[in-house]
């Protein structure tokens, strides 16, 4: 052990031996691993070690198949044997609803590049599996690059390859405090001495709660018992001359592979149960819990049912161990805010599958400023300080772990954790019918049904169309009212404030009482947001965007601020409503003295006005394109406002709308949103955002990369509309955009246009498919439909009626 090192991993499962490996094969080899016991003591010497291709969100998808893609790289590289056996995977449905599902999932795999996986009838998974009953059996989805590994194995073979690249691996050395320095580097305080290093990595498992606890973090994580059983000799395995697949039973909660010639059976159990959730203790380590046939037994027995076999054989092995988990299951990686040089690779509860890429993720993260893919899904910085509650981390990891099998349709709003933060009006808006999704933390609403609505889970349109078709026509006939709170406003002020939003912004700034969209890019030239800029004219300027982006977006203004400028994260105190439709100027006229008319408040202008007792700062804009204005006052005067605007907006039809209607009237604009059309994975000119840059400011953060697609001939893939032929559902994401067969590209984002009566869609499609007029197909919930490229913005292509 030296006394110094560039990164110091602590943790030494699967997940810290593939970040070492990662670093030290993208050149930073002074580094090492410290573990206090030896390597795989924790979770991973007792995992199933199952690989499987799929994963209903693309991102960490993206991220198995590149981890099942380096497993034999690793075994080769280091040569040590990880026992890997491909044997294929079969994912099995046995409710309509997931079949459904499992058919436009397979065409969403195609997206992300999974070409090795096809539909199968009961029989063809009979064939494959001859132990499974396909008794009610609907249909299933197999891919090929799914079987299991030696999980032992594995961890050392990643140890071994980054060994053998400079890198070293320090066992039986438990890390006892972490102390800052002055200049951001740390000392690694351990058994056998304290270490100095630049960057230091949480990869603790089992342990990362108490590894973040020495720096101050409390991380949302949690363990939680998995049980698994190893069966004896099963006779009909021995009887075959190949190896049964790896089997998902989604409505049995069950899991299967080969294991010799018996079969070890997995479940994920409704009756889910927290272990430690303060972290495991020190000397915990190839322990196990003790089994709870109690709390598996339904689960047990539909596994049992469902292979009828084991009902003859006996049970050689049990285990019982614990899992790190996260609200919703996926990792947490990346840099802390406020904590320079300490980064996460922790809660990766199936570590096997997607260590490989966390571990890549996170050393290009390191090494380059960010990750070659898109991280959002498992950075750290998708929770705020409120997931650090304990009960909201019982709530959500607790549902997370009994949901893992069972199916969560796009519009089904879940209760763990809920409801946590509220706007000040949210009792008067559920009164008046609101129905609430969250956005990091926040209560939003989604739509306002009558007495006694609710809506339905689906696949498909669901009982909430006709009302959302209400509200979509009521922003467009006379005038909708929008609880904004679930934006993000951040106030940045000081003397050099211009200078550094210049930099941070590729976009020109707006003059003073005006408001401008900006993009704000990467050095290497991908969108980090697509924000608004507002100019109060008073030396104070707001940057509003995305609430659940806020640490991710203040991580990086906190990263890249310079000079004499404050920026304050300000979106809790501030809050507010927006009016849209050609009615808003009457009910903004009727509260205020001030002249509200187009040429003293021009559209994208703003102002302070005086809005009933109200002082309000005022912008007028509108994401549904009609006449609109966000009012932005004090939290404290959220209820206030409200009442004003409903009492001065009964006589013009004023009608309150959520969320659900925003996403319609917004594709009726060709609008996009982030996380859809915009994601830190693209560029302005795949996405349209480059028409915003302001290409003479000599020097703007992305600057160099942008011009370089620009002169190269712009994006390979442009963002356009494309009208549906579906009649009774809509696309969500990620489908394929063919034509005669070939995939050209896919879909950001979906929904009905209740105004143009026409199902839209946004897609990245290859440049030559682009124009207006061009045939396509698209898969809508498994089903291939007719598609239409159509010219941007079906609705006012002008632009005329946000510009009264």
């Amino acid at each position: 052990m030296k006394s110094q090192y560039r990164v110091v991993v602590i943790g030494g499962g699967v997940v810290g031996a593939s970040v070492l490996y990662h670093l030290a094969k993208f050149g930073w080899t002074d580094v090492a691993l410290v573990e206090r016991s030896i390597l795989t003591a924790g979770s991973s010497w007792h995992a199933a070690g199952g690989i499987h291709a799929l994963n209903a969100d693309p991102n960490m998808a993206a991220l198995q198949a590149y981890t099942i893609d380096l497993l034999a790289e690793i075994e080769k590289e280091s040569g040590q044997d990880i026992g890997l056996h491909m044997t294929g995977g079969i994912t099995v449905a046995s409710a309509p609803a997931r079949w459904e599902w499992l058919q436009s999932a397979y065409r969403i795999f195609q997206t992300i590049g999974i070409e090795d996986c096809h539909l199968m009838t009961p029989e063809e998974i009979k064939a494959r599996c001859p132990i499974m009953d396909v008794t009610g059996v609907i249909g299933g989805l197999w891919a090929d690059r799914e079987g299991y590994i030696d999980t032992t194995g594995t961890v050392h073979a990643y140890a071994k390859a980054a060994k053998m690249r400079g890198a070293e691996v320090i066992e039986n050395n438990k890390v006892e405090e972490l102390i800052q320095r002055p200049d951001g580097s740390w000392d690694v305080v351990t058994q056998k001495g304290t270490i100095h290093a630049e960057h230091v990595v949480n990869a603790g498992g089992l342990w990362a709660k108490q590894v973040g606890r020495m720096v101050g973090l409390d991380l949302p994580l949690s363990p939680l018992e998995h049980h698994y059983l190893v069966t004896d000799s099963v006779p009909e395995i021995e009887a075959l001359d190949f190896e049964v697949p790896m089997t998902v039973d989604l409505e049995g909660f069950t899991y299967l592979r080969q294991d010799q010639k018996g079969v070890l059976l997995g479940i994920y159990e409704v009756e889910h149960k927290h272990w430690n959730m303060d972290g495991a203790p020190w000397d915990y380590g190839f322990e196990l819990i003790q089994e709870d046939f109690d709390r598996i037994e339904n689960e047990l027995t539909l596994g049992f049912k469902r292979y009828p076999c084991l009902q003859e054989v006996g049970v050689k092995r049990w285990v019982n161990g614990a899992f790190t988990f996260s609200p919703d299951g996926n990792p947490l990686v990346g840099p802390v805010p406020g904590k320079r040089n300490y980064w996460l690779a922790c809660g990766v509860m199936a570590g096997f599958l997607q260590g490989g890429g966390v571990g890549k993720s996170l050393a290009e993260w390191m090494i380059h400023g960010e990750p070659e893919a898109d991280a959002w899904p498992m950075d750290i910085a998708r929770y705020g300080a409120f997931a650090s509650n304990r009960e909201y981390i019982k709530q959500t990891t607790g549902q997370f772990y009994s949901r893992r099998f069972v199916m969560t349709y796009p519009n089904e709003q879940l209760p763990a954790g809920r409801p946590l933060k509220k706007a000040p009006a949210y009792d008067a808006m559920t009164a008046a019918g609101a129905k609430w999704g969250c956005s990091w933390g926040l209560e939003v609403p989604l739509m306002f049904g009558p007495p006694g609505f609710e809506e339905t889970p689906t696949l498909k349109r669901s009982n909430a169309f006709d009302v959302v078709a209400e509200e979509c026509k009521a922003v467009r006939e006379t005038v909708g009212l929008l609880d904004i709170s679930g934006f993000s406003r951040f106030e940045v002020s000081g003397p050099e404030a211009e200078t550094w939003l210049n930099t941070i912004m590729a976009s020109r700034l707006p003059k003073p009482g005006r408001a401008k969209l900006a993009p704000m890019l990467s050095p290497e030239g991908r969108l980090k947001g697509d924000l608004t800029v507002f100019n109060w004219g008073d030396g104070t300027w707001w940057i509003m965007g995305s609430y659940y982006l806020r640490a991710w977006h203040m991580r990086w203004f906190q990263d890249h601020r310079s000079g004499d400028v404050t920026v304050r994260d300000i979106s809790d105190a501030m809050v507010g409503f927006s009016l849209a439709g050609p009615n808003s100027r009457k009910v903004l006229e009727g509260l205020t003295h001030q002249d509200i008319s187009h040429a003293a408040l021009p559209f994208m202008g703003c102002m302070e006005l005086d809005i009933g007792l109200i002082r309000a700062k005022v912008a007028r804009l509108s994401v549904c394109g009609e006449l609109g204005y966000e009012i932005n006052v004090p939290a404290v005067e959220h209820i206030a406002l409200r009442e004003m605007l409903l009492k001065a907006g009964a006589d013009h039809g004023m009608r309150e709308y959520g969320f659900y209607a925003m996403n319609s009237l917004r594709l009726e604009k060709s609008f996009g949103i982030w996380s859809r059309e915009f994601t830190q994975g693209y560029t302005p000119g795949q996405t349209g955002m480059d028409r915003w840059i302001d290409w003479q400011k000599p020097d703007f953060i992305g600057r160099k990369a942008a011009l370089a697609e620009r002169d190269a001939g712009g994006a390979a893939t442009c963002l356009v509309t494309l009208a549906i032929d579906s009649p009774d559902a809509e696309v969500s994401g990620y489908e394929p955009v063919w034509q005669d067969g070939v995939r050209v590209g896919f879909i950001t984002s979906g929904g009905y246009g209740h105004t143009i009566g026409t199902s839209l869609a946004m897609a990245l499609v290859e440049r030559p498919f682009t124009q207006p007029g061009t045939e396509l197909t698209v898969h809508v919930v498994g089903v291939e439909r007719k598609a239409k490229v159509i010219a941007p913005s079906p609705y006012d292509p002008d632009g005329a009626r946000m510009r009264l």
